[in-house]
């Protein structure tokens, strides 16, 4: 009998989302006779423990007769069985110095660890990760702040919908100034992105125009790697070849800082890959972005000026430009 443990989201702040649904759990125990579900109680979930208990998983504070441990964000360390395997995001792939200890004391336990961000299909795509939601979170969160920022329109935080269906209803009628809008990536997250541009009517126009042209209505372009990236002595993109080596390309974004109001970025970052812009860029006079979506969410990287995560409640902080340092802003 294999016994699954859905584990109480323990970083603070803590995460609501879930590795199992109760309609998934009711869907396991339906098919397989061979497993059980145990279900740490949290007030904090997406779902309540009832549904989960009606779903026909136990509810249970010790999770340490569970063979395998499900969670989201990384596992508190004084919270970790030794000899159990776990499954959840690590944040420790790209060698996070803030982890290392966690990823210590997972070797020290004897624990086996199943990174989210590690499983692959048999043609090296992620299985699961950043996606679609994502984007959707990262560009109603842009828009939002903005119109919070200038007071031209207004937007409810996104936690609160029920789902997807509910969130499309409040951009109904929603009217936008003549913002200009840069999307960067070409990826599952930039997907989302554009969803939503498409969903509040935000027309698309070519990089060529953007750059030097003001609208009479709200736009939006898709920077991709090509438009982003260039190699240093070539002066030209290969998509192949800057996966290989991107640390010898530099990066084409600065001119775009000039022209856009609001940027949602969602590419790719490890330390090899030039950023989009430097933190001294943005005490430019022309460097007239007022709000910054950064998606992918990797502390001083793609955008330098990402210091902190946020929490759902309250996803939105301001950055000094002259100190470069963080200040509550709505």
């Amino acid at each position: 009998m294999l016994k699954i443990g859905l584990i109480k989201e323990g970083k603070i702040p803590q995460d609501n989302r879930v590795a199992l649904t109760p309609q998934q759990c009711k869907w396991l125990l339906k098919k397989r006779n061979d497993i059980t579900i145990m279900v740490q109680p949290s007030a904090k979930r997406c779902f309540s423990d009832d549904e989960y208990q009606r779903a026909g998983a136990a509810l249970s504070d010790d999770l340490s007769s569970c063979d395998v441990l499900l969670g989201i964000k990384e596992v508190p360390i004084d919270d970790l069985i030794e000899n159990k395997t776990y499954l959840f995001f690590s944040h420790t792939k790209k060698q996070q110095l803030h982890n290392r200890k966690l990823l210590r004391a997972i070797i020290q336990k004897n624990i086996t660890l199943i990174d989210y961000e590690c499983l692959e299909h048999d043609d090296g795509q992620r299985i699961i990760g950043f996606g679609f939601f994502a984007g959707i979170v990262g560009a109603h969160n842009g828009m939002m702040a903005y119109g919070e920022r200038t007071g031209l329109y207004k937007l409810d935080r996104v936690y609160k919908q029920r789902s997807f269906k509910e969130l499309i209803h409040t951009y109904f009628g929603l009217r936008l100034p003549n913002v200009k809008i840069a999307i960067t990536g070409s990826g599952r997250v930039a997907q989302g992105l554009l969803e939503i541009m498409n969903l509040m009517g935000i027309h698309e126009v070519e990089p060529d125009d953007y750059l030097i042209r003001r609208f009479a209505y709200p736009v939006y372009t898709q920077l991709k790697g090509v438009e982003l990236y260039m190699h240093r002595n070539t002066v030209k993109y290969s998509r192949m070849h800057f996966h290989e080596n991107p640390q010898e390309y530099g990066c084409k974004f600065l001119p775009y800082t000039t022209q856009t109001d609001i940027l949602l970025n969602g590419v790719y970052w490890d330390e090899r890959i030039p950023r989009l812009f430097e933190k001294d860029d943005i005490q430019a006079e022309d460097f007239i972005i007022q709000t910054i979506a950064d998606v992918s969410d990797d502390r001083e990287g793609s955008v330098p000026i990402n210091l902190y995560s946020q929490t759902i409640e309250d996803p939105i902080y301001g950055i000094d430009k002259i100190l470069l340092k963080k200040h509550h802003l709505i």
